[in-house]
């Protein structure tokens, strides 16, 4: 009896150990959303950059340790109506004697509220589905769906986006939805720069949070840099502040924006066509 509890146990802390292995390599795309969507005719083309100085060394799931990995992710938006965008991520990963690996890709339409409904926080909603190879992730096809809230006050601007994530093919489908909240706190030190506190968790089940110990949270200082109407910068040293998340990362966001169509909307203003650099 004793014998095949201690059994049933070890299966149970192996599947654990399985489970937070899997998800501990979500280093590609580490980014609080604003609520705004890219201007109609326009396209945004970013980099994201993360480098894993401290992470897991081993796993027991037949997936890549995040040690000292490099995670390239290009990511590219297209705007299509004063509401409507569309985004599409280039996921890639170096590590030591690893290579050069495609790990997958992933599509997010989005919507947003109009500024023209003059609604008091900018709201917007996107969701994301897509395909990671079993060397990275065990969960091989995800989705998520991502409420987005913010709010310039003076020189503050907040943001808080409470996603809601499940697996589709993989050892997590059985843990059924999961939430993942990210928040963004940032002030205005100069007309250039912008000092951030990002928050990004994974905190399990929607209705039951998983122990605190077997959560992700990750804390990142940052900074977002103002380049201009066609650039963006941002860069932040991210501290993993539980056992299940990777314990030191340095992340940066390199973006430009081009106009590669010319927006045929009749109601869209003068003023944003002039914003867009049309």
């Amino acid at each position: 009896m004793v014998g095949h509890f201690v059994t049933k146990l070890r299966l149970v802390l192996l599947a654990s150990v399985c489970y937070f292995a899997a998800h501990a390599q979500g280093n590609y795309e580490i980014q609080v959303y604003g609520s705004d969507t890219v201007l109609p005719g326009r396209t945004m083309v970013e980099l994201h950059s993360n480098f894993t100085l401290e992470g897991s060394k081993t796993t027991t799931d037949a997936t890549l340790p995040t040690n000292h990995q490099e995670h390239e992710t290009v990511e590219i938006t297209q705007g299509w109506t004063n509401w409507f965008e569309t985004g599409f991520y280039i996921f890639t990963s170096a590590g030591p004697h690893q290579g050069y690996k495609w790990v997958g890709d992933h599509i997010r339409p989005r919507v947003r509220v109009p500024d023209s409904w003059k609604w008091p926080v900018g709201v917007s909603l996107s969701t994301e589905i897509g395909y990671q190879r079993p060397l990275f992730s065990r969960d091989t096809w995800s989705w998520e769906i991502r409420p987005i809230v913010d709010k310039q006050l003076g020189r503050w601007y907040l943001s808080f986006n409470p996603a809601l994530e499940r697996s589709w093919h993989g050892p997590s489908v059985s843990h059924g939805v999961e939430f993942s909240p990210d928040f963004d706190l940032g002030f205005q030190l100069n007309k250039r720069v912008a000092a951030a506190l990002e928050y990004y968790g994974s905190l399990g089940n929607i209705i039951g949070f998983d122990p605190v110990a077997e959560q992700q949270q990750q804390i990142v200082p940052a900074l977002d840099f103002d380049l201009g109407p066609d650039w963006e910068l941002n860069f932040g040293v991210g501290v993993g502040v539980t056992k299940s998340t990777d314990h030191l990362l340095i992340k940066m966001i390199l973006g430009r924006r081009f106009r590669f169509m010319t927006p045929r909307l009749p109601h869209f203003s003068k003023a944003a066509l002039a914003q867009s650099g049309s």
